[in-house]
């Protein structure tokens, strides 16, 4: 585990276009787990949007982990949801068609994970997992203006013409969607707690607070250990999500005691982390329900 790289005052990575700062970390880190490139990643992000990013990319590694050493982004979204029954994105013969709303990083990816269904006529809603790059003959991909969340990452529209796919083995909601919800929740909260961790050194903050957020990304590697379907770990995640939750006031007074334009990037994007609260209290009550824990 790379804790004393997380301890060591090292400069971050300067802001730039978003697959040439994903480089340059990479140049930085060699070849990370996906843990270390979301700690550490976060560590040495300039901003919040970009530890998110650092975070996102772990993920998305642990979900395929033959994924190339590129910025990638998963495409789930269609009208605001996420359910298979929603969408009307279909693979048929290796061949994509539809459009997703809302795909992270989508004017930088390199490789994107789409989500379609397969079912034949008047079968229940089967999702498959197909992937596309950049590039490819009938794929558009559309760029949405900056949101006041995160404006350093961008977000776009995903448009798909009978674009050539290569179909990963499994099923696309149990073997990749549902269980990515998990993934991405953990490895960004650990990427945005390294973030934290690195302006409280350079920010002189109370030494209790820097090790509370210690002890936070201790949790979060344990975490980041467990099966992302498994009960104990929503339960394990949610805890997490506590912990974090009760730093609240501690960090926003640190912030305003410190240096203006670290308060002025957290008041911007702290909201980054609440943004899947109402899936993760659904987790954490099923969770609950299947182990017959009373918390």
């Amino acid at each position: 585990m790379p804790w004393q790289q997380l301890l060591s005052s090292q400069p971050r990575l300067p802001a730039a276009r978003l697959d040439e700062w994903y480089a340059s970390l990479l140049a930085r880190l060699g070849s990370p787990t996906p843990f270390e490139l979301a700690l550490l990643g976060g560590r040495l992000a300039a901003t919040p949007g970009l530890a998110f990013l650092a975070g996102y990319q772990g993920a998305l590694r642990v979900l395929w982990p033959s994924a190339p050493w590129t910025l990638g982004a998963l495409c789930v979204t269609e009208n605001k949801s996420t359910r298979p029954a929603d969408m009307s994105t279909r693979l048929n013969a290796l061949a994509l068609s539809g459009r997703k709303d809302f795909v992270t990083a989508a004017g930088s990816a390199d490789w994107l994970l789409v989500a379609a269904r397969e079912e034949a006529e008047g079968e229940a809603a089967r999702l498959a997992l197909g992937v596309v790059y950049a590039g490819a003959p009938g794929l558009r991909i559309e760029v949405l203006p900056a949101l006041p969340l995160m404006p350093d990452i961008d977000h776009g529209r995903l448009h798909l013409d009978q674009v050539h796919c290569q179909r990963l083995a499994g099923d696309g909601w149990d073997d990749y969607v549902k269980p990515f919800r998990s993934l991405e929740d953990v490895h960004v909260l650990s990427a945005v707690s390294a973030w934290l961790f690195g302006v409280g050194q350079d920010s002189h903050w109370p030494q209790n607070l820097q090790l509370r957020l210690l002890g936070l990304l201790a949790g979060c590697a344990e975490v980041a250990r467990q099966c992302p379907r498994a009960p104990s770990g929503h339960l394990l995640l949610a805890g997490l999500f506590a912990e974090f939750a009760s730093l609240r006031d501690e960090l926003d007074a640190a912030f305003a005691a410190g240096p203006a334009p670290w308060a002025e990037l957290w008041a911007r994007d702290k909201g980054l982390l609440s943004i899947a609260n109402s899936a993760r209290r659904k987790r954490l009550e099923k969770a609950q329900a299947l182990l017959g824990v009373k918390l």
